[in-house]
């Protein structure tokens, strides 16, 4: 069985995590399995966003406790974690957030550990409201390791990050909005996903990848984000999908071209 069910439509890549007898926990497979997708999005000029999900009506309990504790894996594991630059366990999730295209999360049932860090790499999250959500790593023994010093920056103030964190406190989902975590609460959070991602099909493709590198300077480059905002404009202005737009805006039935930046 595959481990990510991927489902492509008009544009729109929805990415489920495909678990389900394991609640979408991830398993280190699961975990390369999410860097070799994310790779074949970001080649793929014709996806214009994604949507992470899990089956089963679950987001994601966390990290996989028996490949975590397999002897056979303490060897790999050790590596990934003295090897220069990015583990495997954050580039899996970091991945997501450096796509050139917008990623929202439709979250439900549990969100817990790696489960939350990676719907904390997406750039929208939608949850239902009784949707179960925690930074649970504390409880395992174990520190937040897969980007989420980065992911979390911006959301919440470092006091109650730290809180949770520290806590491995379970939370749903009102309480998330409340502090900032989700962005939306939905009872059918993949269709408010589906909704929005529908809308964000309606604008230039190079203007979306633009604005999410600036927006995303903004938080975690802030001496560069005006520099980047002049040389994006410029790059627009020169490109073919800024003219489409101001023709579209007078004529919806005008199609955009595939991006034409990285």
């Amino acid at each position: 069985m595959a481990l990510l069910r991927i489902e492509k439509n008009n544009g729109i890549a929805t990415v489920s995590l495909n678990r389900p007898d394991k609640r979408n926990a991830m398993s280190f497979a699961l975990l390369k399995e999410l860097v070799a997708t994310a790779k074949k999005i970001e080649k793929d000029r014709s996806i214009r966003c994604v949507i992470l999900t899990g089956e089963a009506q679950v987001f994601s309990a966390g990290i996989d406790l028996s490949d975590l504790n397999n002897p056979k894996n303490t060897a790999f594991a050790a590596w990934e974690l003295i090897k220069p630059g990015q583990s495997l366990f954050q580039k899996a999730f970091l991945i997501w957030q450096n796509l050139p295209i917008p990623v929202i999360a439709a979250i439900e049932g549990y969100c817990f550990g790696a489960g939350m860090q990676l719907a904390l790499a997406a750039d929208i999250r939608i949850a239902t409201p009784s949707t179960q959500m925690s930074i649970m790593e504390s409880r395992w023994g174990l520190v937040p390791d897969m980007g989420l010093t980065r992911s979390l920056k911006g959301l919440i103030g470092v006091d109650l990050a730290k809180e949770l964190t520290l806590t491995a406190r379970i939370f749903d989902a009102e309480y998330a909005k409340k502090i900032g975590l989700v962005t939306h609460l939905d009872n059918d959070p993949l269709a408010k996903a589906n909704t929005i991602a529908q809308e964000i099909l309606q604008r230039s493709p190079d203007a979306i990848m633009a604005a999410k590198r600036v927006l995303d300077a903004m938080e975690h480059q802030p001496e560069k984000s005006l520099r980047l905002e002049k040389l994006w404009q410029l790059k627009l202005l020169l490109g073919k999908n800024s003219a489409l737009a101001r023709k579209k805006d007078k004529n919806p039935e005008i199609e955009f071209l595939p991006r034409q930046y990285k």
